[in-house]
């Protein structure tokens, strides 16, 4: 079953290192965690992508590196997330091998129908709800963007932007198998017990949908 909590670390929105941010997530049982940093050097992030791999991916979670299906085959992680102006997802597929996953965002029906055509491993739809997690975010695409898409395809759905504990029940019964989340687990004292409240959230919804 695709991993019900898919978080993403952004060191310029952390107040700790990601390593260590990401040890307390997989100790709490994240099994998703993505490595997303738009301002640094391709040498920081293949460093911190490479101490994520040999210090968490041990724990049970899969590394995601965002943009660089380069880095993501150098270092040995789990996968590569792609955007709507990064390579495409067969391109980053040629880079960084079969084996690892490759994940792709839309934002509006006409690229989620040519993403579902692709050989994505899942599709990140969104933003869902406002964000501020993001420079120059896109149009809110709404739970009932999720509701619709769900229809389309049966690979794995990712809703991302703006979601929060209290309104991730509404997220995973429109459909969503996983839910990333940035802010709110940043902006709580204990963002593993927090990790823990997603993660029973969704083992619940997803009992009531099957």
């Amino acid at each position: 079953m695709f991993p019900a909590l898919y978080t993403i670390l952004d060191p310029n929105f952390s107040p700790e290192p990601p390593v260590e941010f990401a040890l307390r997530l997989a100790a709490a049982g994240v099994e998703l965690i993505q490595l997303r940093d738009k301002r640094a050097s391709a040498r920081k992030i293949h460093d911190v992508a490479s101490e994520l791999v040999a210090r968490v991916a041990s724990r049970g979670a899969r590394i995601i590196v965002n943009d660089r299906p380069d880095v993501a085959a150098i270092v040995g992680a789990g996968g590569v997330h792609v955007g709507q102006e990064d390579l495409a997802v067969e391109d980053a597929r040629r880079i960084c091998g079969p084996s690892r996953w490759v994940g792709i965002s839309t934002h509006n029906i006409e690229q989620f129908r040519e993403a579902a055509l692709t050989s994505a491993d899942y599709i990140a739809v969104g933003p869902v709800f406002p964000t501020v997690a993001k420079e120059n975010p896109d149009p809110v695409v709404g739970i009932d963007f999720v509701r619709t898409v769900r229809r389309l395809t049966p690979k794995p759905i990712v809703a991302i932007g703006g979601i929060t504990v209290e309104s991730a029940v509404e997220v995973f019964r429109a459909g969503a198998d996983s839910v990333a989340v940035i802010r709110d687990l940043l902006s709580v004292r204990d963002p593993a017990a927090r990790a823990r409240e997603y993660l029973e959230i969704a083992r619940r919804v997803r009992g009531e949908r099957a």
